[in-house]
């Protein structure tokens, strides 16, 4: 009998020793005479327990976690005696709180199946979202439009209409991109999904080719993610052997193709159009709106762009109707959010869920509160762009419209937690410097005011006239908001402005702290 073995090849398990996991179990399976099959697996998103080192039983894949190397003797033995009991036994995966708490449909397969296994993933629902769209390709925008899924990637743009734009206009050649450039502090979702269930983003941009008429496809993937390109590329690859991709899809008359592209380390190319620049071998600069990229987009042709949870959830949406998925979700923020949970937090990791959750709930009972046991001060949501709110606003329900009406904004799904020790007169100062650097250059106000804002903080907290200042740096904040081209520039006075309102006692006190530094 042949044990099935599964150790996360996740970037963030890799990380935490599981490529070293994986040879000690190779070894004490050759030691001991024992016939394994290790598969190696996406994370399941619980990073507290990575390497997390399952085994498939009669009872379902049992857990065990977070496995060093040192342990994988014991733990194999306990592996071999048909997962008899183990200090670092979790019991069976499903049944572990974090994942039972969860409504998994972007990640339904994500730690479940062999990424690179196209037989795997048809063996758990893959192409079924498919084989549905080839059976009514007409109905394919209409089904996305009722669904209610707006783009994951930040704006919140409905998916619907970005592809109607895109299937109504005229043009010989038409292009789909999968913008995978996660630049957002506490976002690792796009990653997770590319490097544990490559097939169903393959899936998704095949649908929206067929949809819109496209029948090139680029991904574009971050530098920073090489395991991630990799294993897209060998997704890809399997795809195009097995007749998904290619002139014919699956033996019809649609053609579509894809490719990975890799950046260049630049956070602005998250931005749409720069990423568009990016793809024809430019340099990454924001382009003026009009024209959209639905109407003049890659080489000039219509192309639709959007996020990897955005493609990659279009195969559940279609394989069970725009209803299932729309039953998920509060208000206009319908289906559910990949939640990433970072910083100072005792359980970080990936939490799919309904929208409507509330950010005390994913901070204090999901996340466990912070990791140094210190109160919860601030977390900010949304990337470094993202608003900062203290724990008077914990009531909010993490859906679009809610943040929006609190001045924050949901971005990428990440949340990054600070105990009581942060100081956030200095986290105000890193937003503009941020900006500072990653700013593209094109226009004055992103260019120009994050230095300005640098430089006003800085007199802030060296209580340099600080009532004037304070004024300089909101008019500043005010300025950049309304006057920048595009999100880099216009979003940086949400975490300013956030903290100068809820923190304010944190601003002018920087003789204090330099004292005790």
């Amino acid at each position: 009998m042949t044990l099935r073995i599964y150790v996360p090849g996740d970037a963030a398990a890799v990380a935490c020793g599981a490529d070293e996991v994986a040879m000690s179990l190779e070894a004490a399976a050759f030691n001991r005479k024992v016939d394994i099959k290790l598969i190696r697996n996406g994370s399941r998103g619980m990073h507290w327990l990575e390497p997390l080192v399952e085994v498939e039983t009669a009872r379902g894949r049992i857990a065990y976690g977070p496995v060093e190397p040192g342990d994988v003797e014991s733990v194999f033995a306990a592996i071999a005696a048909d997962a008899g009991p183990h200090a670092l036994c979790l019991g069976p995966t499903d049944d572990i709180p974090w994942l039972k708490k969860q409504t998994r449909l972007t990640f339904a397969r994500c730690g479940v199946v062999d990424p690179r296994s196209l037989e795997d993933y048809r063996a758990h629902g893959g192409y079924r979202g498919l084989d549905r769209a080839l059976a009514d390709p007409a109905n394919i925008i209409n089904e996305v439009t009722q669904s209610g899924l707006r783009g994951r990637g930040g704006a919140g743009f409905p998916t619907g209409i970005k592809w109607k734009t895109v299937a109504e206009a005229k043009a010989e050649q038409k292009y789909i991109v999968c913008n995978a450039d996660e630049g957002d502090s506490g976002t690792f979702a796009d990653r997770m999904l590319m490097e544990g269930d490559p097939f169903v983003l393959v899936e998704g941009m095949t649908i929206a080719g067929i949809a819109v008429g496209a029948t090139k496809g680029y991904i574009y993937i971050r530098s920073e993610y090489p395991h991630a390109i990799a294993v897209m590329n060998d997704a890809i690859r399997t795809a195009r052997r097995m007749g998904m991709l290619g002139p014919s899809v699956c033996g019809t008359a649609y053609a579509f193709d894809l490719e990975v592209r890799m950046g260049a380390g630049a956070y602005v190319c998250g931005e749409e159009t720069a990423l568009l620049d990016s793809l024809e071998g430019k340099r990454g600069q924001v382009r003026a709106k009009p024209p959209l990229p639905a109407h003049k987009g890659l080489f000039g042709k219509p192309t639709v762009i959007n996020n990897v949870l955005s493609l990659a959830t279009v195969p559940i949406i279609m394989d069970k109707g725009a209803e299932f998925y729309k039953n998920f979700g509060t208000g206009r923020s319908r289906g559910t959010m990949p939640i990433q949970l970072a910083g100072n937090i005792k359980h970080g990791g990936l939490f799919e869920t309904a929208f409507g959750i509330t950010l005390g709930e994913l901070v204090d009972d999901i996340g466990g509160g912070t990791l140094s046991g210190r109160p919860v001060r601030a977390v900010q949501v949304g990337g470094p762009l993202g608003a900062y709110f203290p724990r008077a606003l914990f009531d909010a329900p993490f859906d679009y419209e809610a943040f929006a009406a609190r001045d924050g904004l949901i971005g990428h799904g990440g949340v990054v937690v600070f105990d009581d020790t942060v100081d956030m007169a200095k986290q105000a100062r890193f937003a503009m410097e941020f900006c500072a650097v990653e700013s593209c250059g094109k226009c004055t106000p992103c260019r120009i005011g994050s230095t300005r804002g640098v430089e006003t903080v800085d007199r802030i907290m060296q209580g340099i006239e600080v009532t004037k200042n304070l004024e300089v740096l909101e008019d500043l904040c005010n300025t950049m908001k309304f006057g920048s081209l595009c999100a880099l520039g216009g979003f940086t006075p949400y975490p300013v402005m956030s903290a100068l309102t809820h923190f304010p006692e944190d601003f002018g006190r920087a003789p204090r702290l330099q004292a005790a530094e």
